[in-house]
């Protein structure tokens, strides 16, 4: 059989939620070529699980989306949504025989079975929320939002501040909605995400013979783009050589592919998003004046989410039945996730240093911990990694759910139902998870003290599944990996060395 062709390319629009035994992670994908997804860490795409062979299928991104087998040995199965009631379909390829049917079309939310691991193909975190209304209950929010729908009519740039996982991304594709540029391209370009040698070449273009590989022109990403819009996301982490030509392109609105002799002119907006004070990599020379200027002609802040407590349950609820419609799409019940108000609580207590993000992560595991029994605190897994904010929100938080009963009744039955969960479902918790429930009718200290250790248990098994790596272990656990580097020290485990 032959071996897909990978083509790495900017960030697309889908991206894999990966479920083994003992972990949950998120994988994005390119825009377009195959991505081969096995055990092994050189794929493109690790699946962590023993029962995966080492490379295990391959996903090309088309159009169409396509799963296809690579003689496995325990087959791939994919579990499609295309009706009402969820099929299975099976791709046999016997090893060392041919395959016995073709590569299987995907849709966002097909379940894709690689041995006994689960992977959910879905749209990105914006992709997503861009069918859905944006929750907006803080007043800080709404004034952002306000304002970004005024200033989305005009020409004018616009620079997004905020913390990492705020939600940058989502009011960008908002602002271009609202923009008369919404029937043309929004592009998304992560400033991070190429080498500097490839940046040049992706933004700008190159002719043919610009460099070795060059066998034919190719326009680049910001000609692409014409008539709508660019979003540059961590816009600061721009290396500076390339910040002299992009502010070129700003000022004159004409694009010199690498290797060219004439411009191109071109029309598009620009929305930058960076999480870094730009004022202040100014001063230290790590970012030109002149293009923050230019970048500067409209600036948003979006406050990180333990300022805007009122927004957190909203976004949890949504998240859970997001979460509960992709991992049990033929259940009537999909959609209704309970989340007890004692849940909510140290939701609303929590610091959420990954803002949104973390909150996502968050969920989507207690959803999985659950298994359809209503979220509790044990579900939650949540990491001390700040002191708790104001708690007069999470008593205002239990107040409201306790009076929003039906019924002195209904209460009951939510509480025994919520209490008989984590019993029914033993066998889906993990055993440091199961500590936690045990000790949670003893004292708030106690259940702390065992989710603490729980936590660090998985943060050192991560470390040792990985050999130290610490971005792999970060991806294994779900989180970032400064978030995993403040955990380290928190916990105060040895730092991996490097090899």
């Amino acid at each position: 059989m032959a071996e897909p062709e990978i083509l790495p390319r900017e960030g697309g629009p889908f991206e894999l939620l990966i479920i083994t035994q003992s972990s949950m992670s998120t994988r994005a994908l390119p825009r377009s070529g195959s991505v081969v997804l096995g055990r092994e860490e050189d794929a493109d795409v690790c699946v962590p699980d023993a029962s995966v062979s080492r490379r295990h299928a391959a996903l090309h991104l088309g159009p169409p989306l396509r799963i296809e087998d690579l003689g496995s040995s325990n087959g791939t199965r994919v579990r499609t949504r295309h009706s009402s009631a969820a099929t299975e379909r099976l791709i046999d390829v016997g090893k060392g025989a041919p395959a016995r049917s073709a590569a299987v079309e995907l849709s966002p939310g097909d379940v894709i079975y690689l041995g006994a691991a689960r992977v959910i193909l879905r749209q990105t975190g914006a992709e997503r929320d861009a069918r859905k209304d944006v929750i907006v209950k803080d007043s800080a929010m709404r004034a952002v939002y306000e304002l970004a729908e005024r200033v989305a009519r005009g020409p004018i740039n616009i620079l997004l501040l905020g913390e990492t996982g705020v939600g940058k991304e989502v009011l960008a594709e908002s602002i271009h909605k609202a923009s008369p540029r919404a029937q043309r391209p929004l592009l998304r370009l992560s400033c991070v995400a190429l080498s500097e040698s490839l940046l040049e070449s992706e933004l700008f273009g190159h002719e043919r013979g610009a460099f070795t590989g060059a066998v034919r022109a190719k326009p680049g990403l910001l000609e692409t783009a014409e008539g709508g819009t660019v979003f540059l996301d961590e816009i600061g982490e721009l290396p500076l050589s390339i910040q002299a030509k992009l502010l070129r392109v700003i000022e004159e609105r004409k694009v010199m592919r690498v290797g060219g002799l004439t411009p191109t002119k071109i029309d598009v907006r620009f929305i930058s998003a960076t999480h870094r004070n730009l004022e202040a990599e100014v001063s230290r020379g790590a970012f030109r004046q002149d293009l923050y200027f230019r970048l500067n002609g409209v600036t948003l802040t979006i406050p990180p989410l333990r300022e805007r407590p009122g927004e957190v349950a909203a976004l949890a609820q949504l998240f859970a039945e997001r979460t509960a419609k992709e991992l049990f799409p033929s259940e009537a019940s999909a959609g209704a996730v309970p989340i007890s108000p004692a849940a909510l609580v140290g939701l609303q207590r929590h610091s959420w240093p990954g803002n949104i993000r973390e909150l996502r992560n968050v969920i989507e595991r207690a959803v999985i911990l659950a298994n359809g029994a209503p979220i509790g605190p044990e579900h939650l897994l949540l990491s001390p990694l700040a002191d708790p904010i104001q708690p007069s929100h999470a008593s205002t938080l239990l107040a409201h759910a306790s009076s929003a009963s039906a019924s002195p009744a209904a209460a009951s039955g939510s509480a025994s139902a919520a209490s008989q969960a984590p019993a029914a479902n033993a066998k889906s918790v993990p055993d440091g998870a199961q500590r936690a429930q045990d000790d949670a009718g003893a004292s708030p200290t106690r259940l702390r003290d065992a989710m603490e250790a729980h936590e660090r248990e998985r943060i050192v098994q991560a470390l040792e599944q990985c050999t130290g790596n610490q971005t792999r272990a970060a991806a294994l656990l779900g989180i970032s990996r400064r978030t995993l580097v403040e955990r380290i020290r928190v916990y105060g485990l040895p730092r991996p060395r490097k090899a």
